[in-house]
């Protein structure tokens, strides 16, 4: 198939894209409830305790029984890959590549029915659901690239000017250790597949912990991990509470490096508690974001109005990257402000495995809570609903966790929800006189993850020179502020919402899963060796010549025995 799924093309894909899909989602319903286990060790282990991974679709589907693992099973899993590491780090490079491609090239094969697990477990609609699945096996696939290029990151550097010396310096860069993983429900795929592809390209062992509410998506995951042929111990995967299994991973001395992304207040807490021990180790942080899309005088109204649509409401607004902030220039912002409530009062909410649906559930009861309280403060504050501001109820709605897609104007830039990430389908729209203006609100925030801008091509050199953002969108009717893609867009903030300062799908990210060693030899240069072998080599003895001499001749005898046989020969 020539189409190529990214979140850029989703929007208009072939037609065996949905043949497969409703396929897989037939299938699946037919199957669910399933017990599914933990996997230390490359074998299936279960706890004493389980629970049930419900969906966010309708609530009494109950989607696979799950581990409830404690702090005993993260201790089995960090000593399983502590034991893997040492004959998996000295594994050749080329051959890390290869396993990690494998397990990209079945993650695609599968495509359909993780695809369909995806929509069920975290509500995204299936073009959304497919796009996790696709993207995780390029991000897999894009670190093993990275090594192969850099040829495992072996480089020869400068040599010192010894006179007499050969001194030769190499720079190599070695994987950590047991690197730990933990990752968010909103993409479970990508988030958890990005970090583990690049741990394990860089020659680390992998401990990963999901969030509860897609424990079951993430073990379908591990699932093509272990059959990609990983050696046992270099991938473990448990589940259970972030309260006590999570916290015991975190805690733990043998853990050597962690990638987290989720909130700031959960990822700040997990940098503290990190900290904590006879060490610095590295950990990854991607905290989230409160994503602006700037609106110019000068901009294409049609595309920004697609574009912070797409990017304010595609996953029920529960994206990092969601453009949660609209700051318009005030001569375009009621053609503009028209247009939004026009397009989004369109947009089809509902189960999200139908191919109509845009918008499904947000993931969980206090999701659905935080709605309804966040939209009662926004009416409290005097602002007015463009669009939405209640949550779906009769019907299946009553089943699930459904929220209409929000739109809010009037609402002072000094509230603090211009600030708060509330990670739903919630959006701000504000007014202002000039580009300057905007721009001082735009980045008047902790976060600095993704941004956007509609406007003039002499506008967007400004914007790009001036945002504090990590990931930068201009004139970009596919999405304000989301759509990133491995290769393409590497994905990382700035200030609070990232702590490497290098983005996930990009050119140096793999490097962050591993730390550099300079390696010097010296040896006597050529010319110094050979003067020392001539002085130093030993001399043939007197006696030794005196046998030589004296040693007695066969050959005259030999010679008068062949002229014989050949006297023979001519009678």
């Amino acid at each position: 198939m020539a189409f190529k799924l990214t979140y850029a093309t989703m929007f208009n894909p072939p037609e065996e894209l949905h043949k497969g899909f409703d396929a897989a989602v037939t299938k699946l319903k037919q199957n669910l409830g399933k017990e599914y286990s933990m996997i230390i060790n490359g074998r299936d282990i279960f706890a004493d305790e389980k629970f049930d991974d419900h969906s966010p679709v309708n609530t009494d589907w109950v989607l696979a029984k799950m581990q409830k693992g404690n702090a005993s099973h993260a201790q089995q899993a960090i000593a399983a890959a502590r034991a893997a590491f040492p004959k998996w780090s000295r594994t050749p490079w080329q051959e890390r590549v290869k396993l990690v491609r494998k397990a990209a090239s079945i993650l695609e094969a599968r495509i359909f029915e993780l695809g369909a697990a995806m929509a069920l477990e975290v509500g995204k609609n299936r073009m959304e659901s497919l796009g996790d699945v696709q993207e995780t096996a390029d991000l897999m696939s894009y670190s093993a690239l990275m090594v192969e290029q850099n040829k495992g990151f072996i480089k020869p550097m400068g040599k010192d000017p010894l006179v007499g010396y050969d001194a030769t310096n190499v720079s190599v860069l070695r994987p950590y250790g047991v690197w730990l993983i933990v990752s968010p429900f909103n993409f479970p795929f990508a988030l958890t597949g990005g970090p583990t592809g690049a741990a394990l390209a860089a020659g680390n062992t992998v401990v990963i912990k999901p969030a509860t509410d897609t424990a079951w998506i993430v073990r379908l995951y591990a699932e093509c991990l272990r059959d990609a042929g990983f050696p046992d111990g270099v991938v473990n995967f448990v589940t259970g509470p972030g309260s006590t299994l999570g916290q015991a991973l975190v805690e733990n001395p043998e853990v050597d490096g962690v990638t987290f992304t989720g909130s700031f207040d959960v990822g700040m807490k997990m940098y503290r508690d990190f900290a904590n021990r006879n060490y610095v180790r590295p950990m990854i942080l991607e905290l989230g974001g409160k994503n602006p899309a700037i609106v110019s005088r000068n901009a294409n109204l049609t595309d920004a109005a697609t574009g912070i649509v797409r990017s304010a409401f595609g996953l029920q607004g529960q994206k990092c990257s969601a453009a949660s902030r609209v700051i318009v220039e005030e001569p375009v912002y009621d053609e503009l402000v028209a247009r939004l409530k026009d397009m989004t009062e369109k947009l089809v909410i509902g189960d999200p495995t139908e191919r109509a649906t845009y918008l499904g559930p947000v993931i969980n009861q206090s999701s659905y809570n935080d709605f309804k309280n966040f939209t009662e403060e926004i009416n409290q504050a005097g602002a007015k609903f463009l669009t939405g501001g209640h949550v779906k109820t009769g019907g299946m709605f009553d089943k699930g966790y459904y929220c209409e897609p929000t739109f809010v104007t009037d609402l002072p830039f000094e509230h603090r929800l211009w600030q708060y990430e509330m990670f739903l389908p919630i959006t701000t729209i504000g007014k202002v006189s000039n580009l300057n203006e905007a721009m001082k609100i735009a980045n008047n925030v902790n976060y600095g993850l993704t941004a956007g801008f509609y406007g003039s091509l002499k506008e967007t050199d400004w914007f790009f020179d001036q945002i504090e953002a990590g990931v930068t969108y201009a004139n970009r009717p596919q999405g304000a502020t989301t759509g990133a893609w491995p290769g393409f867009q590497p994905f990382g903030g700035w200030k609070g919402s990232g702590a490497s300062g290098k983005n996930g799908g990009g050119l140096y990210y793999v490097q962050l899963y591993m730390h550099e060693q300079i390696r010097t030899l010296v040896k006597p240069a050529a010319s110094v060796k050979q003067a020392i072998t001539k002085k130093t080599a030993p001399k043939k003895s007197a006696a030794k010549k005196v046998i030589k001499k004296t040693a007695p001749k066969k050959k005259a005898a030999v010679k008068t025995s062949s002229s014989k046989r050949k006297t023979v020969r001519r009678k």
